[in-house]
């Protein structure tokens, strides 16, 4: 299975950081994970509210788990009326702002979570990221 290096981890983490500082002017904390949903690369901002630290790994780790944005995701759960329970994963959040990454092969390499700003912001952060590692530059 391949998977987001390192390096590029980090070099996603540092992008997302910028563009919450050049976009929104909020603090902000961003999870980047493999493909299994384990941690790669974090960084939180100082100031971001502590509950983000969770949320923005739950996000990175569902949007991989289920292959999906996290935005994605709560709308198949209001669409099919379902829990997030009903996939029996106590990890997995609907919140948007995850984002799943993919290689320039279309090959799924991580995800990536953003927390700290509104959920729609979060997801603007998320899907660039993935755009950037989807053109391969990181």
């Amino acid at each position: 299975m391949a998977s987001i290096t390192l390096q590029a981890a980090q070099t996603l983490a540092a992008a997302a950081i910028d563009k919450a500082a050049a976009d929104y002017q909020r603090p902000i904390c961003v999870s980047v994970c493999d493909p299994a949903g384990f941690l790669l690369a974090f960084a939180r901002v100082d100031g971001s509210p502590l509950r983000c630290i969770a949320i923005s790994q739950g996000k990175a780790y569902t949007a991989v788990r289920m292959g999906v944005t996290t935005e994605a995701f709560l709308e198949r759960l209001h669409r099919e009326n379902i829990p997030a329970g009903y996939f029996c994963d106590d990890r997995l959040t609907a919140l948007p702002g995850g984002a799943v990454l993919k290689d320039s092969a279309g090959a799924i390499v991580g995800g990536v979570g953003i927390s700290g700003l509104a959920s729609g912001e979060d997801q603007a952060i998320a899907n660039a990221l993935a755009a950037l590692a989807a053109t391969g530059s990181v």
